[in-house]
């Protein structure tokens, strides 16, 4: 499984929310960090449930249409936590099937997002000058 580069995701308005719920969910996190949305959480904590499921199955057990599904699962891919296997068929043709990334790789990931966007605030923060602090 290839892993996505952290890059500075999580928004400023995501994170004071974050701050100020006192026990917040795993879907909260899972948005705040990634920029992604509640639905595209959820379909992460569906596929970690069914690996190896397609679009299709996907989309019966989230009550979602096929076309959101597959939205979803493009964010989570470009995110690194979610990955797409080809499966041939007997008659022909083939399948996708996806995998959520492990939990724990998930959770190293979320660590790694943050990390590399609290740098960059670290860098911003270095960068003001006397003019940036004067109205």
């Amino acid at each position: 499984m290839t892993r996505a580069d952290p890059s500075p995701d999580p928004s400023p308005e995501r994170f004071r929310e974050l701050m100020l719920d006192e026990e917040p969910e795993f879907a909260d996190v899972l948005t705040c960090v990634f920029g992604i949305q509640r639905h595209e959480a959820r379909t992460y904590q569906v596929l970690l449930d069914n690996p190896g499921s397609t679009v299709e199955e996907l989309a019966d057990e989230l009550d979602r249409d096929r076309s959101n599904v597959n939205r979803s699962l493009s964010t989570l891919r470009e995110k690194g936590l979610a990955e797409r296997q080809r499966r041939l068929l007997d008659g022909g043709g083939h399948v996708y099937q996806y995998a959520a990334t492990p939990l724990s790789e998930a959770r190293e990931l979320m660590h790694e997002t943050l990390d590399a966007w609290a740098e960059y605030v670290h860098e911003r923060i270095d960068e003001f000058g006397e003019d940036d602090a004067t109205l």
